[in-house]
C-alpha cells in the first residue's frame, strides 16, 4: 500500500515535524535582552486599547483626558480613534518615557490597564461596576463558590483570569 508509513516512518516524520517546531518556536522566542517582551523600552511602545460603546465627544468631553486616565498625570499618552466597524471609540494610553526598571514598566503597565477598564465603565454605565457583596449568613463551601470567591478577589487586577 503505498503512501502509508510503517511503525518506524511515522515516528520518524513525528520526529521531524517536532524538531522543525522546536526550531519555529525557539526562533520567535529569541530576542535580545534589551528588546524583548516586557523591557522598559516595549512597555513605553506599547499601546493598551479598550474599545467604548460612545462617540469621541463623550470620550473626551472638553478635550479632558477620560477620567482615571486623567490621574495618572503627563506621564501617560492618551489617543482615541474610531473603532473598527463603527462600533464606538477606541481608547489607547501608553507611557510617555520608558520605564527606569522592568518592574516600574510593569507596574505602570498595570495602572494603564486599571485606568482604562475603569474609564471605559465610567463612559458607557457613569459608574464603576463591582461585585455586589455576598449576601450575609454562611454559604455551603463549594468548589465552583471557590472559583467565584477567587474570581471577585481578582476582578479589579489584570481583568484576567
Amino acid at each position: 500500500m503505498a503512501g502509508r508509513l510503517t511503525g518506524a516512518g511515522a515516528a520518524g516524520v513525528a520526529a521531524v515535524a517536532t524538531a522543525a517546531a522546536a526550531v519555529v518556536v525557539g526562533r520567535r522566542h529569541h530576542r535580545r535582552p534589551d528588546e524583548g517582551a516586557g523591557s522598559p523600552q516595549e512597555s513605553r511602545a506599547r499601546w493598551q486599547a479598550v474599545t467604548v460603546l460612545a462617540d469621541p465627544e463623550h470620550v473626551c468631553a472638553d478635550g479632558h483626558k477620560p477620567p482615571f486616565l486623567a490621574d495618572l498625570g503627563d506621564r501617560v499618552e492618551v489617543e482615541m480613534r474610531p473603532a473598527a466597524g463603527d462600533k464606538g471609540t477606541e481608547l489607547r494610553a501608553r507611557l510617555r518615557d520608558p520605564a527606569p526598571s522592568k518592574d516600574d514598566a510593569d507596574e505602570a503597565a498595570e495602572s494603564i490597564r486599571v485606568a482604562l477598564r475603569r474609564a471605559k465603565q465610567v463612559i458607557e454605565a457613569d459608574e464603576v461596576l463591582r461585585v455586589d457583596p455576598t449576601p450575609h449568613g454562611e454559604r455551603k463551601a463549594t468548589p465552583t463558590g471557590a472559583l467565584v470567591d477567587e474570581a471577585t478577589d481578582r476582578a479589579d487586577e489584570e481583568g484576567l483570569l
